[in-house]
């Protein structure tokens, strides 16, 4: 059996909502920049990029994997989260290596396929 070369850089937690779920949405992402060490991205308050709806992107690293994502199952109060590991193909992470909480959302794959990184 091969080894798998696939390096895990990073992980990226995308935090969705809407207009009535933005307060919510809010106190997640307070409890995650008090609680972790995390990056958290920039509000957009409409669908961007493959994102159909409004989010929040929250970053971090493998070792902080095994911290946040059980307290994002625990907490994330409705809220439907992506959870994907930044390996350089955006596709695959954002499909087969994603993991989802809540609803599965459908993202705009093409949308990656036009951006792909190296």
């Amino acid at each position: 059996m091969q080894e798998n070369l696939i390096e895990i850089t990073g992980f990226h937690a995308h935090v969705y909502f809407d207009t009535a779920s933005r307060e919510t949405a809010e106190r997640v992402r307070e409890e995650l920049g008090a609680r972790f060490e995390v990056q958290l991205g920039r509000w957009h308050d409409r669908p961007i990029g493959p994102h159909p709806k409004s989010m929040y992107q929250v970053a971090f690293s493998p070792e902080q994997f095994s911290k946040v994502v059980p307290w994002l199952m625990l907490n994330r109060e409705g809220l439907d989260i992506l959870v994907h590991p930044s390996t350089g193909d955006d596709v695959a992470d954002h499909t087969e290596h994603a993991l989802w909480l809540g609803e599965k959302l459908k993202l705009n794959i093409e949308f990656l396929k036009t951006v792909k990184t190296t």
